[in-house]
């Protein structure tokens, strides 16, 4: 058998289709990933009540269109954005921490470029006007030992008529009461839903205000959600540790 031919009997041999399947599966699931869907885990309680920590969601990075921070490590290929789409006021969004774009935040968008936003005693100030807040049933919070805090909560409603509950740990905190905000054109103003647990843009040396292109998509739904309870070795606890009512639930 000659050289060429041995050649092509390992091209066309299974070790070689396999690395094929696997090649084409790698990049399937990339460009879902780039262009449809990325899944993504919340890590901390800055959008308690609507997310929790050990939630995992799709985001749908088709929303606003795409920039460099679509692709993984946010290759410098590009800048702005391609098909571009402004986001609404009340979208929960991931977006790339613009002090170092590279860290993945989420949080609810709240003013659009030109808004002008104030907090007073936990209200937000919108354009000058109040945006309504009525207070609704306490958010019970239990811990793996089953010791129970309760925690006011708030339901905010938009001028575009987004409704959404939020938390009132500490009455009257530091970013409960703040100066003016003026949202700069071409940028976005962030907060997170638990207000008094929630780096945003709120604390400006932290995180500011958002430019377009750091935006990397609109989380759309809970397709898992653990309490953490659960090693992922402790099989046998696995079904009390899945939070099964959030489970294929729509982020709101």
């Amino acid at each position: 058998m000659s050289m060429s031919e041995n050649i092509n009997k390992i091209r066309s041999g299974p070790v070689a289709e396999n690395a094929r399947t696997i090649f084409y599966a790698l990049l399937i699931a990339l460009l879902i990933r780039a262009f449809l869907f990325q899944p993504f885990n919340i890590p901390s309680g800055s959008m308690i009540p609507t997310l929790l920590v050990g939630d995992y969601l799709f985001v749908a990075k088709y929303s606003y269109g795409y920039s460099k921070h679509s692709l993984p490590f946010s290759p410098p290929i590009f800048d702005g954005r391609i098909f571009a789409r402004q986001p609404q006021r009340g979208d929960v969004v991931v977006f790339k921490v613009p002090t170092d774009n590279r860290t993945d935040f989420i949080k609810r968008l709240i003013g659009l470029p030109g808004d002008t936003i104030e907090m007073r005693h936990g209200q937000i100030i919108l354009d000058g006007k109040p945006v309504p807040r009525v207070r609704v049933e306490d958010f019970v919070e239990r811990d793996i030992y089953g010791n129970v805090r309760r925690i006011p909560q708030y339901r905010e409603t938009l001028p575009d008529n987004v409704s959404y509950v939020t938390l009132d740990l500490i009455e009257d905190s530091e970013y409960d009461n703040t100066g003016v905000y003026v949202v700069p054109p071409g940028h976005y103003f962030m907060m997170g839903d638990n207000r008094d647990n929630s780096n945003d843009s709120r604390v400006q040396n932290v995180v500011g205000y958002v430019p377009f292109e750091n935006l990397v998509g609109n989380a759309k739904l809970i397709f898992f959600s653990t309490d953490g309870s659960a090693h992922f070795w402790e099989i046998w606890r696995w079904p009390s540790a899945i939070r099964w009512n959030r489970l294929f639930t729509w982020v709101q």
